[in-house]
C-alpha cells in the first residue's frame, strides 16, 4: 500500500482557523490521504468539501483528555456521525485505566461504539500516561468493547507514539485488528517504522513532508 493511503491528515489546534481547514482538505484530497482528522467542529463542513472525494472525514470524541462521562461521549459520537463523520477517535478514560477500572474503561468505550453504528472507532489510550500492563489492558478493553483500532495518543498529553507502543499494541491486540500511531511521525522513515512495528494508520499533521520525503516542522 502506498504512504499516503496509511496517513490521517490531522488538524486539532484549537485556534485553527476556516482557511487552514480548507488547505487541509486540499491537501488530503490532492494526496489521497486516509482521511482528514479535524474537531468536530469542523465535520460537517469538511464532510461537504469531501464529498466527491475519496478522502474520510475523522473526528475526535472526549478530546484530549477522555474525563467526559460516557453519554457525553456517545452524544458526541451520535452528533458527529450525524454531520457526517465517518471514523471517530475518542479517548479513553485515563483516570479510571490509572485506577485500574478497566470494567470501566471497557464500558466507556462499548458506549461510543455503540453510539458509532457502522463508522469505524479508533481508541486513544494515551500510551504516554500509562505503564506497559496498562497498555495491554486498555488495548484489550478496547478489542472486547467492539471497536475497529486502538490509537497511541492525542498528541496534546506528555508524548506521542513510540515504535515500542506501535509494537506492544500489535502483539495485544493481534494481527487483524487497527494500531494508530498518532503524534510521533515527522519524517517519511518515522512513518516506515511505525509500519513496520505494526501501525496500519499515521496520524499526523505532517503528511505532506513524509510522502515527499523531507522532514516537518511543527507539532500534531
Amino acid at each position: 500500500m502506498e504512504i499516503n493511503h496509511y496517513i490521517d491528515h490531522t488538524l486539532l489546534k484549537p485556534e485553527s482557523t476556516q482557511a487552514q481547514i480548507d488547505q487541509l482538505i486540499q491537501e488530503a484530497k490532492h494526496y489521497h490521504f486516509a482521511s482528514v482528522c479535524v474537531n468536530p467542529t469542523w465535520v460537517s463542513y469538511a464532510s461537504a468539501s469531501l464529498k466527491e472525494s475519496d478522502v474520510k472525514v475523522c473526528t475526535v470524541i472526549g478530546f484530549p483528555l477522555g474525563a467526559t462521562t460516557s453519554a457525553a461521549k456517545a452524544f458526541e459520537t451520535k452528533d458527529a456521525i450525524k454531520n457526517g463523520a465517518d471514523e471517530v477517535d475518542m479517548v479513553i478514560n485515563i483516570g479510571q485505566a490509572k485506577s485500574g477500572n478497566f470494567d470501566f474503561v471497557e464500558k466507556d468505550i462499548r458506549a461510543v461504539v455503540e453510539a458509532s453504528g457502522d463508522k469505524l472507532v479508533k481508541v486513544i489510550i494515551e500510551a504516554c500516561l500509562l505503564t506497559d500492563e496498562e497498555k495491554v489492558k486498555a488495548c484489550q478493553a478496547a478489542k472486547a468493547a467492539g471497536a475497529d483500532f486502538v490509537k497511541t495518543s492525542t498528541g496534546f498529553s506528555t508524548g506521542g507514539a513510540t515504535v515500542e507502543d506501535v509494537r506492544l499494541m500489535r502483539q495485544t491486540v493481534g494481527p487483524e485488528f487497527g494500531v494508530k500511531a498518532a503524534g510521533g511521525a515527522r519524517t517519511l522513515k518515522d512513518a516506515q517504522a511505525f509500519i513496520e512495528a505494526g501501525a496500519t494508520r499515521i496520524g499526523t499533521s505532517a503528511g505532506i513532508a513524509i510522502v515527499e520525503g523531507k522532514e516537518a516542522k511543527g507539532g500534531y
